[in-house]
């Protein structure tokens, strides 16, 4: 049973769609797929009573009427500081196999064993085959991990006590990758990388955190990224809340990366939509370095367009946002009808005001809907 009857894969390089009851993992034409556009929820439609990520169970393509769960989400958003600057920290090692891609598992397996898998495979430097190794564990389901034989033998250990059939290769990580493709002519490829529901799973995240702060988009959101599952499924989740209405607006969306394996940092640097061609070393962040993300493509465009949104609105004054055009009738104001320092200052501290609301990004602005006398001691005190 569907939740949206419209949902279909889709193939983005030729537009072709398939239905989702076929288990497949790429397109016919070896291109990857992902999902048409789903249209959210709101937030009286999350089941409050479930404590974990399948309290957005209505923002999926599918209805699962038995998920693969073991508590994986909710987990705590930290108040705290980096650099002086205050923000939020996601806690994801909270999850049942300590990562983020617990989300991703959790979907992906229980649509797969739904769909009557019984066997799937996956390639993966650590907490990837990690997580479809516990959740395939956990649904009754024979998982096969290939990983590179350079990985950290207490990466391997995990998904091994899962009892995960551990197959190692040699080369690099793109190598690992290569093995999985072929034996998915066998063995279904639930990878976390390429398979679209995993991005299902993902997104929850972005509508965990709209959640955390009490249903408010954030202005900023930094994510470190390889083949980018959080920062699609961030995106995904956010573009789902303004098509529900819940939101008007994106958050920025930030990428890190390590400085001796960055493609996307060099592809949007460079302005291109492909991969461009640059140095890679090694680097101890082993996980993210993937040189050549299958979906980067998607990943320039989620960057951008939350970047493009930002500046149309600050730029032109579309939307909540009027502070360019109103300078100019600001200092008009000052120039022709103030008369003295003090409210000469009052159009000057408008504009500032205005501009610092913008680049805040706040849904509205706290204008004053009361008249008070002048008071050149609350003013300021107020601008203080």
């Amino acid at each position: 049973m569907s939740f949206n009857t419209d949902a279909a894969y889709i193939d983005l390089v030729s537009g072709d769609t398939y239905p989702l009851d076929q288990p497949i993992w790429r397109s016919p034409a070896g291109n990857p797929l992902m999902l048409t556009d789903l249209p959210g929820i709101r937030r009286d439609q999350i089941d409050a009573e479930t404590r974990s990520i399948w309290r957005y169970r209505r923002a999926l393509p599918l209805e699962v009427d038995a998920p693969v769960t073991m508590g994986e989400g909710c987990t705590p958003l930290h108040r705290g500081e980096f650099d002086g600057v205050a923000c939020n920290f996601k806690l994801e090692w909270f999850s049942p196999t300590g990562s983020f891609k617990d989300r991703g598992a959790s979907v992906l397996v229980s649509i797969l064993r739904q769909q009557g898998i019984t066997h799937i495979l996956e390639d993966s430097s650590g907490n990837g085959g990690a997580a479809i190794a516990g959740y395939g564990a956990a649904a009754g389901i024979k998982v096969k991990v290939l990983v590179p034989e350079t990985t950290s033998p207490a990466k391997v250990a995990q998904a091994r006590a899962y009892g995960a059939e551990i197959e190692l290769i040699p080369g690099p990580r793109e190598a690992t990758e290569a093995a999985a493709i072929t034996q998915a002519a066998e063995i279904l490829y639930a990878s976390h990388n390429w398979h679209p529901f995993f991005l299902q799973g993902t997104k929850t995240l972005g509508y965990e955190i709209w959640e955390d702060l009490n249903f408010t988009v954030p202005n900023n959101i930094v994510i470190p990224a390889s083949a980018g599952s959080n920062l699609l499924g961030c995106y995904l989740a956010f573009k789902e809340l303004m098509a529900s209405g819940e939101t008007t607006r994106l958050p920025r969306l930030f990428v890190s990366q390590p400085a001796n394996c960055a493609p996307l940092h060099a592809s949007f640097q460079a302005g291109s939509d492909d991969f461009v061609e640059t140095e890679f070393g090694m680097t101890i962040a082993e996980g993210t370095a993937i040189k050549r993300p299958i979906r980067l493509k998607q990943m320039l465009d989620a960057v951008r367009e939350t970047i493009k949104w930002t500046h149309d609105r600050f730029e032109f004054g579309i939307g909540s946002t009027h502070a360019p055009m109103a300078a100019a009738d600001w200092l008009r104001l000052r120039d022709t009808r103030a008369h003295d320092d003090a409210t000469r200052l009052m159009p000057v501290h408008e504009i500032v005001a205005n501009f610092a609301w913008d680049s805040q990004r706040e849904p509205v602005f706290p204008y004053s809907t009361e008249t008070k006398p002048w008071n050149e001691d609350d003013f300021v005190q107020a601008i203080e």
